[in-house]
């Protein structure tokens, strides 16, 4: 048989799967000799790969954290933990964030739009956008350089060398200070 007249018994097949216009047991030998598969055997095989035990389902629904945020001078503060103890803010971690934000605004940029910072119980996460140059920054402490910037067509001139070392040297301070914090938070 020719490759076009296997084409068109081939069409012709799932065309009458597709109508029901024949048997169940031809069905099941037409799609064995073509090799069909459709989304009931996909299915069947998804759930048998993928099937948790209690115990599984029970430990991903225990790890997911809680969360609280609090709005500190304009800006958002969120913990993360899986106690309630966990979530509740310290005169140390409320006054960090404060000096985290002036400090950035001083040494950095002025107009900037932060975004939350997340403090984990391993790691603490802060992004924003420096709105003189567009450009998006990023810094988490549980990397050696944590520091990342996003930014679209951003000339590179002796004002944007200028700004990534700031950025840097802000990054470090940051790292230092949450670094300190994220230590505590996981003594208690």
């Amino acid at each position: 048989m020719n490759k076009y007249e296997e084409i068109k018994s081939l069409l012709n097949a799932s065309r009458k799967i597709l109508n029901k216009n024949i048997n169940e047991s031809h069905t099941e030998e037409i799609l064995k000799k073509y090799q069909i598969i459709t989304e009931s055997d996909e299915d069947e095989k998804n759930d048998q790969d993928f099937d948790l035990s209690k115990r599984d389902s029970e430990e991903i629904v225990k790890k997911k954290d809680k969360q609280k945020a609090y709005k500190i001078q304009g800006n958002i503060l969120v913990l993360h933990g899986q106690e309630e103890s966990e979530l509740e803010l310290t005169t140390d971690e409320k006054n960090a964030f404060t000096e985290s934000v002036d400090e950035f605004r001083a040494e950095v940029a002025e107009l900037v739009e932060f975004k939350k910072m997340n403090v984990y119980p391993e790691n603490v996460e802060w992004s924003g956008k420096i709105i003189e140059l567009n450009l998006e920054f990023f810094y988490t402490i549980n990397e050696t350089n944590g520091l990342y910037i996003n930014g679209n067509m951003i000339k590179l001139n002796q004002d944007y060398i200028e700004m990534v070392g700031k950025l840097q040297k802000n990054y470090e301070k940051f790292k230092t200070k949450w670094g300190k914090i994220v230590s505590i938070r996981t003594r208690l």
